[in-house]
């Protein structure tokens, strides 16, 4: 359930925010759509709400222990956290903590420095 609700709430509103807010600024030379960025923002809330309110309840997505509905998430939010809304994670202190836990696993750490380096 929780891979159905990335891909169509999570996933499609930072695919967006990340070509809005990275790809067309440094590789496009162009300039962001504000519009089209605040409006997959507010989407991008919605379902951080839905994630806060599950991880209120449990460590991860699936229950008390880490599955692939969360590490899923790992290569979109590592991207979140390049663009100038990184910041919206403090409105929603479970979705920071949880997003925060799986950048500290030693296998993301591994995955961020291969990121890199095909940046």
């Amino acid at each position: 359930m929780w891979l159905e609700v990335e891909f169509h709430k999570f996933d499609r509103p930072m695919s967006v925010i990340i070509y809005q807010c990275l790809i067309i600024p440094n590789y496009l030379n162009g300039e962001s759509d504000v519009k089209v960025v605040e409006e997959n923002v507010e989407m991008l809330k919605k379902t951080f709400e839905v994630y806060e309110d599950r991880l209120s309840k449990f460590k991860y997505l699936a229950g008390d222990f880490i599955s692939l509905a969360d590490l899923s998430h790992f290569p979109t939010a590592y991207y979140l956290m390049a663009t100038p809304h990184a910041s919206l994670l403090d409105e929603y202190p479970h979705v920071k903590a949880w997003i925060t836990d799986i950048f500290a696993r030693p296998t993301a750490k591994k995955v961020v420095e291969m990121m890199k380096a095909t940046a």
